[in-house]
């Protein structure tokens, strides 16, 4: 992690989970979006200025390794961080770590940057 790293605490709640009572794979996206939007938020290119540019992330690859389940009322943190960025693609990696230490998740996007007016 040569860039720098930013956490985002989290609690897994009864709404995270699914029949098996843990987080369903599509979940654990909406939880790692909701880690991103609060870093790029946080780093001052949150919604409104991504409204005022006309340019804002969009998601062309994703790539996830399901290492260990999450169940209610764990707590985790998700750690997200920069790894590259050439040109408007740049490539995000996250993981979604237990309170020991244990990686549940990790993930890697490929992002883009999408011109809102421009529709591409």
């Amino acid at each position: 992690m040569s860039h720098p790293v930013h956490e985002y605490p989290l609690t897994v709640l009864e709404q995270h989970l699914d029949t098996f009572g843990h987080v369903n794979n599509a979940t654990y996206l909406q939880l790692l979006e909701e880690a991103r939007w609060q870093w790029i938020t946080e780093g001052g290119y949150g919604l409104s200025e991504i409204k005022e540019r006309g340019l804002g992330p969009t998601i062309l690859e994703i790539s996830l390794k399901f290492r260990r389940e999450l169940t209610n009322r764990q707590s985790i943190v998700i750690r997200s961080w920069l790894d590259s960025y050439v040109g408007k693609i740049a490539i995000i990696h996250q993981e979604i770590v237990q309170s020991d230490g244990e990686v549940n998740c990790e993930a890697e996007f490929v992002m883009g940057l999408f011109d809102v007016r421009l529709r591409k």
